[in-house]
Order: structure tokens, then C-alpha cells, then sequence
């Protein structure tokens, strides 16, 4: 069998490559050239141990590893890191798609100590998965109780379209999620782009804590895809009081945000929307 060609696109060659394909329209056939996204494997190290490989698209790597480590709940502070760097090899030289975190002791040999037989591989459609219960979450994680933040109904029907004018890399593949941080004005903040969506909220999380800017508690958080349980988790450890999705909450993402006092729509579209927890945070014009 032939095997695809590809090589690096001229658009952005980090995260874009191109491919030959075989395109169809009806019973007519042609080849052309299309744009594909790139996905490769991150390494993330602690104390130079391998902690975590995981499935990404290039770019904001620094800040995707501190955002990992803070979902995990492995961090709860942006004081907790120290430095984040592209790790080298014994001549010093940088080694490709491998990121090493320095943490303060002694939550540094504490977590090295206590992931030792410990290791995670997070593909790019997963996200964080085998945590027991939601009430697991809550115990590192109090609610979110503050409820000054927000939103009118006509300013949210408009973020979509703004999330995606401002996907550079999505116009070329159409494979990429974002995930975006909205003020109260509806303005967008802060926007990161992934094959992975929750790799994606993890890298504004990781912005949050190399920025120090965290928490999050004046912002919404818009995903590209649908909400699933990890992202409520995500925004509840940023201290997010509001995710809306343009597609469909799970079962268990409504119940987390209910008890995690996260305002959580769904649907969100030109003139409609679901808000299945606390939606007093969203108000009319």
C-alpha cells in the first residue's frame, strides 16, 4: 500500500503539514494538495524523570506542562513553578518535543518521590481519565462560589463566531479545538489552539501560572468541541465560574458543575443555548 506524503506546510510548519490526497465530488475524482494538523508527542520531566507523554499539536509547550501538572492537581500555585525549559541532552543540546519543570521544594522531591512507579500517557482525545468520583475532585478543590461575574445573553451568542475568526491554524486543517477566555464584556482574551481540547485548556491554565494571573475568576471559558468531566475539573482548579461549548455537555460534566457551583452551557449558537448549572450568571440585556 502507498503510504501518504507529507511535508511541512509553508502556513505555519509547526503545526501544519501538508498532504497529497485523492479528493471526491460525486463520481469525479482529483488529486490536490490539503493542510493536516500536526500531532506529536510531548515529554514532560520533573527532577529528570519522565512524568508524562503527552499527544499534542507544537506550540505553547511551555506553557501546556505547568497547566498539566495544575490539573493534576500535582501543583495549586503558579509560586509552585519555578521554571519551565526545553530539556537538553548531556552535551547541552536541546532535545525535540521533551519540556523539564522545576518546582520548589519540597513539593519538587515530594512529587518526584510519589510518582515514581507513576506514569501517564494522555492521548490527544482523552483527556485526564481514572479518577474515582467527583467527590475526589472536590476535596483538593472547593467550589466556586463567587457569582460577581456575569454575562449578558446577547454578548454570549456572539463568542462562537469570535472564537473562530481568531483560529488561525483551524482555518487551513479544520482539525484543530480552541479554547478561549472571555471578560465580562465579551471581549476574548486569551486563545489557544490543540488537537487535543483539553491540551488546549491546559496551555491558558499554564499561561495563568507562568503570567501569574491565575485564578480565572473574571472569565469564561469557551470550548470549541463538547464539555466533558475533565474540563469542568480544569476550570474548577483555575477557579473558572463559567464554561460555555458549542456542542453538548456529558452526563457527568452537568453533574461536576452543578457541584462545583460552575455555570455550564451548551449549544451555544447564533440566538440559542442551554445553561444546565447555576444560571444566575447569566443575565438579559
Amino acid at each position: 500500500m502507498t503510504q501518504p506524503a507529507f511535508w511541512r506546510s509553508s502556513l505555519d510548519p509547526e503545526r501544519v503539514m501538508s498532504a497529497q490526497v485523492t479528493h471526491w465530488q460525486d463520481r469525479d475524482q482529483e488529486k490536490r494538495e490539503e493542510s493536516v494538523t500536526v500531532e506529536e508527542p510531548l515529554e514532560i520531566r520533573l527532577g529528570g524523570r519522565s512524568l508524562a507523554i503527552i499527544m499534542r499539536t507544537p506550540g505553547h509547550d511551555i506553557e501546556l506542562a505547568p497547566g498539566f501538572l495544575l490539573s493534576e492537581g500535582l501543583i495549586q500555585l503558579p509560586e509552585d513553578v519555578l521554571q519551565v525549559r526545553a530539556a537538553c541532552d548531556a552535551e547541552g543540546l536541546p532535545l525535540p518535543n521533551v519540556v523539564e519543570v522545576l518546582l520548589r521544594e519540597p513539593l519538587m522531591t515530594e512529587i518526584v518521590i510519589s510518582t515514581a512507579q507513576r506514569r501517564f500517557t494522555v492521548a490527544s482525545s482523552c483527556g485526564l481519565c481514572g479518577k474515582d468520583s467527583i467527590a475526589d475532585i472536590l476535596c483538593s478543590a472547593a467550589p466556586v462560589t463567587e457569582d460577581h461575574f456575569q454575562l449578558a445573553a446577547s454578548s454570549l451568542y456572539e463568542l462562537p463566531e469570535r472564537l473562530r475568526q481568531a483560529q488561525a491554524v483551524f482555518t487551513h486543517t479544520g482539525g484543530l479545538h480552541a479554547a478561549g477566555l472571555f471578560d465580562a464584556r465579551g471581549n476574548l482574551c486569551l486563545l489557544r489552539e490543540d488537537v487535543g481540547r483539553h491540551n488546549a485548556v491546559d496551555k491558558l491554565l499554564g499561561h495563568g501560572i507562568l503570567q501569574h494571573t491565575l485564578p480565572y475568576a473574571n472569565y469564561l471559558l469557551l470550548v470549541s468541541g463538547r464539555t466533558s468531566f475533565e474540563i469542568i475539573q480544569k476550570a474548577l482548579r483555575a477557579r473558572i465560574p463559567c464554561i460555555a461549548a458549542i456542542s453538548a455537555p456529558s452526563s457527568l460534566a452537568v453533574e461536576m458543575a452543578e457541584q462545583s457551583g460552575i455555570t455550564l452551557i451548551g449549544f451555544l449558537r447564533t440566538r440559542t443555548m442551554n445553561v444546565y448549572t447555576h444560571p444566575h450568571r447569566v443575565i438579559s440585556d
